[in-house]
């Protein structure tokens, strides 16, 4: 029988490496896998983004930091991959969460012509950023956050982790708010 704590812990903790809003020593470090076609995933991002207003006005900028971690599921959503390879391509420009929120906003178009245009919105070096698509450069930087996932037990996006616990709760501002606070103490 597996150990349940397995499936509910976070076994590859947050670092550096991460893509992160906020400070990993922030009183609340919450962990999301999301992918970027998902429905689901878009609905959690926008609000996180809320709450994350929210607990900062009310405790300050450090109280809570956002990591987001790929978790791509490519088999029912053809164009996560390539979705997550712009978002890191973007990075490499230094637009993670440019384009990150570009892509949730617009995720009924993630095909190629869309995703350079979103680029040349962000005024990402255009020639660059297509040199790495076509490369899949960062594919490794992909698979490394499924692996993450699959390691901590995540079978499908969207996926929290509170202080590196899964969060099983309800997908509602309210549940996802008390999961936080009480988190902190």
């Amino acid at each position: 029988m597996n150990d349940d704590r397995s499936q509910s812990s976070l076994l590859i903790p947050p670092s550096t490496q991460d893509w992160m809003q906020g400070v990993l020593s922030a009183k609340v470090v919450l962990v999301m896998y999301g992918d970027y076609q998902d429905l689901r995933s878009a609905e959690v991002y926008k609000l996180i983004k809320a709450l994350k207003r929210e607990l900062s006005a009310a405790f300050g900028e450090d109280y809570l930091c956002f990591i987001f971690r790929h978790f791509l599921q490519a088999q029912i959503h053809p164009q996560a991959q390539r979705a997550a390879q712009a978002a890191q391509a973007a990075a490499a420009q230094g637009q993670f969460w440019s384009m990150h929120d570009t892509l949730f906003a617009h995720q009924q178009k993630l095909e190629n012509g869309y995703l350079v245009e979103y680029a040349n919105n962000l005024g990402l070096d255009i020639p660059q950023f297509l040199k790495e698509l076509s490369k899949q450069v960062h594919l490794d930087r992909i698979n490394q956050d499924i692996e993450s996932g699959i390691r901590s037990g995540v079978t499908d996006a969207p996926a929290l982790f509170i202080n590196n616990i899964r969060y099983t709760g309800r997908w509602r501002m309210t549940e996802l708010m008390a999961a936080i606070v009480v988190a902190s103490h």
